[in-house]
Formats: C-alpha cells, structure tokens, sequence
C-alpha cells in the first residue's frame, strides 16, 4: 500500500520533495495559498489544493489525519508555519514535520507539537523524501546521481543467518560495508561473510537507490 503525505508550501523545496515523493510512488497532497503554486504541480501529485494552511476548517476538509505525515515548508512566513503546525497537531495529524532556519526556530516548532524540524540547508528534498517512504532507513548519504549510503534497520527476516546465508549483494544489489549492533558503541566494519544478523541490528549499506529501498522492505 502506498504511503500518504502531504506537503504545505509549494515554494522550490516543498514542490520539490513533493514530485520526490510522488516519483517514488507516494500519494501525495500538495497544498499552498497561491494558485500558481498549485497549477504547477498539479499534474505530478495525487491532489493539488489551494488553501489557506491557517484556515482549520479547510484544513481539517482535507482529512489531513489519514494521511502518513505532513510535511509544512512554509519559507518566509514563520508566523504561518507555526499556525499550521499547531492547527495540524489539533486535527490528529499522526506526524509533523516543520521547516526551521534557525535553532530558535527548531525550539519554537517543537514547542508547538512538530514531531520532526528539519533544516533545508542540511537535508535536502531528496534525502528527505527517501527517508519519509522508507521508515526503516535512519539515514541516507547521496554519494553519486542514484547511489547513496544509507544505516537500515536489520529486517526481521534477516534475524539469526549469516550474511552469506541471506547473499545480501547477490538479491539486493547492495554490499554491506559496516554493522551496528544494539547496545554497542562500536561497529563492525566489513563484516565477514560468516557474520550473524540479530535483532537490532543497523546496517550500513552503500548502493544504487531503489535497491537500498527493497532491501530496507525485505
């Protein structure tokens, strides 16, 4: 099943993660106040709405409390972004992620209920999109144009068997460089091939995109 966002604000990051996240096969509700904005994207997004993100009432019409997360990249207008971010909260929106530009502003959003503030300089539309369709990625690098480095929660079925049982390179297209292992603070680079994956376990992975995404599903 398809996984549900929507994004409020339709400036250059917003539209972007936007078409990022409808590239990779999210529904997507793209919401902003100018009708430009709207009709620029609406034919790359499941929905494309004009409204005020302000304006609980048509927020709530949206029935934004289905959806997976919002994301509100409202730019300049930080007024409104923490309107829309409180209002949302209000309405049961199960996660909320903000834009902040500045730590005061990341203290101000949190204060307000955002369950995630995040900084455009430091985490780009594309990072932040990968990292929202695939909650079992921690985190993702970008290395090359479609290769990146990502730290992927152990999936249940790779529990108790060796790397070279589950020929992690041979299905996933993807090599294991290091693990991570619960309640340790150091890491195992290169793991041999005889190495056994446990519950808990991070790794950390480096390949092609939509591989790392199958693997984080497997």
């Amino acid at each position: 099943m398809a996984r549900r966002f929507a994004v409020i604000g339709l400036g250059r990051l917003g539209s972007h993660l936007a078409r990022s996240l409808a590239k990779r096969g999210a529904e997507v509700i793209a919401i902003d106040r100018d009708m430009r904005a709207v009709e620029a994207i609406k034919d790359q997004v499941t929905l494309a709405v004009r409204l005020d993100s302000v304006d609980e009432e048509a927020l709530r019409a949206q029935g934004l409390d289905k959806v997976d997360a919002v994301i509100v990249a409202i730019g300049e207008d930080f007024e409104s972004n923490v309107l829309t971010v409180a209002l949302l909260k209000k309405l049961g929106v199960k996660q909320v992620i903000a834009r902040a530009s500045s730590e005061i502003q990341q203290q101000i959003l949190s204060l307000v209920g955002a369950d995630k503030v995040f900084f455009p300089e430091a985490d780009t539309a594309e990072r932040l999109a990968q990292l929202l369709i695939s909650p079992s990625i921690l985190d993702y690098i970008p290395l090359t144009d479609g290769r990146s480095v990502a730290q992927v929660n152990a999936p249940e079925s790779f529990h108790g068997k060796t790397i070279a049982e589950l020929k992690i390179r041979t299905r996933y297209g993807v090599n294991v460089i290091a693990v991570r292992r619960s309640g340790e603070k150091e890491i195992t680079e290169m793991p041999s091939p005889d190495y056994v994956i446990k519950k808990g376990d991070v790794l950390v992975v480096v390949g092609a995109n939509e591989d790392i995404e199958k693997l984080s599903k497997a």
